[in-house]
C-alpha cells in the first residue's frame, strides 16, 4: 500500500525543497491474522504509521461499496404501516454482493434511462393473508432477480443467536430472516424495488461494516486515555499485562506502531472481502492524489 508513494518525493514537488518529514516504517508493514469467523475478522498491523491505520479504519466504515435497496414502488399496501416506513425498513436490509459489486457501477454514472442490470438488481414482493391469524413479513419474501444478490440474514452469515436472547422474537421460528412487519387477515403488501451501488458516506444502509474496532495502546502506556481508577477499568483483550496489572508504565518516548483491528461485517460482504475492498479504495484515493500532484508540475 505504501511502497508506491514516497512522502519526501511528493513534498519536494510541492515545495521545491527537501523536508525532514518521513514515514519511518514504509515498505516494512506486517499483518498478522488473529481470528476469522463468518462475520468477523481480527488482525494486527505492525510497523506502520497511525495515519495509515486510521485512514484504513475510516475507509472500511464509510467508503467500502455495497448494494442496498434505494428505490421502492409500492403497488398495493393495505397494512397498518405507511409506505415510507416500509420502504425505509426494506432499504436497511443488507444484501449479499460479494461476486457482483466489483462489476456494477453507481446508478448516477450509468447511461441507462432508469435502471438496468449494470447498475441495479430488481426485487419484488407480493404477500397477503386471507385466513385468520397473523403473518410475519420477512426478508425471505423479497424475490431477487439475481441469484447472487440475496438478503443477508442470520442463516446466510451463520451467526449464532443465543436461545435466551430477546431478539428471537423478531425472527420466524427456526429462521434468521429479518422481520419487516406483521400483517393481519385481509392485508396485502405488493411492491417492486431496485438495489443500487453506494457507500456508507452517502447513507448508513450501504455500510459494509456494523462495527470496526481500532486499538493501538491496549495497556495505556501512552496515556492517551486518562483513567481516574485504573484498577476498575476493564482490560483489553489484547492486553499484555499480568493478571494483577492495572496499566503499563508511562512511556513518553513510545509511538504507536502496532494496531489491532476487529471488523464485523453486516453480511453484505465477507469479512475478508471488506478488508480487501477497503484497501483497494484507499490505494485508489492515493493514486488519485499522486496523479493530481503530477499534473500540478506540468
Amino acid at each position: 500500500m505504501s511502497d508506491t508513494f514516497k512522502v519526501e518525493d511528493i513534498l519536494k514537488k510541492i515545495s521545491g525543497c527537501w523536508t525532514r518529514a518521513k514515514m519511518p516504517f514504509a515498505n516494512k508493514s506486517m499483518v498478522t491474522l488473529l481470528d476469522y469467523k463468518d462475520d468477523t475478522i481480527k488482525f494486527v498491523i505492525e510497523n506502520t504509521d497511525l495515519s495509515v491505520a486510521n485512514a484504513l479504519r475510516r475507509v472500511l466504515i464509510a467508503e467500502t461499496p455495497t448494494l442496498a435497496i434505494d428505490w421502492v414502488q409500492i403497488e398495493a399496501n393495505s397494512t397498518v404501516m405507511s409506505d415510507e416506513f416500509i420502504a425505509h425498513r426494506i432499504g436497511l436490509i443488507p444484501l449479499t454482493c460479494d461476486y457482483v459489486i466489483r462489476n456494477m457501477i453507481p446508478n448516477r454514472e450509468c447511461e441507462c434511462d432508469d435502471f438496468c442490470s449494470k447498475c441495479s438488481v430488481e426485487f419484488t414482493m407480493d404477500v397477503s393473508l386471507r385466513k385468520e391469524g397473523a403473518l410475519n413479513v420477512t426478508s425471505a419474501h423479497l424475490i431477487s432477480s439475481h441469484p447472487q444478490v440475496l438478503p443477508a440474514n442470520a442463516r446466510t452469515i451463520k451467526r449464532d443467536i443465543p436461545k435466551d436472547s430477546d431478539c428471537l422474537s423478531l425472527f420466524e421460528e427456526n429462521s434468521g430472516d429479518v422481520l419487516i412487519m406483521k400483517i393481519r387477515q385481509g392485508s396485502q403488501l405488493k411492491l417492486r424495488a431496485f438495489a443500487t451501488k453506494g457507500i456508507g458516506k452517502e447513507h448508513a444502509k450501504w455500510m459494509a461494516t456494523s462495527a470496526v474496532g481500532f486499538e493501538y495502546d491496549p495497556d495505556n502506556a501512552l496515556r492517551h486515555t486518562l483513567l481516574h481508577k485504573p484498577e476498575e477499568w476493564p482490560k483489553s483483550e489484547f492486553s499484555e499485562l499480568l493478571e494483577d496489572g492495572e496499566q503499563a508504565p508511562y512511556d513518553y518516548m513510545k509511538e504507536p506502531n502496532k494496531f489491532y483491528f476487529t471488523i464485523e461485517s453486516t453480511g453484505a460482504l465477507t469479512p475478508s472481502n471488506v478488508v480487501l475492498t477497503g484497501i483497494e479504495c484507499l490505494r485508489r484515493k492515493l493514486s488519485d492524489i499522486q496523479t493530481h500532484l503530477s499534473f500540478m508540475q506540468l
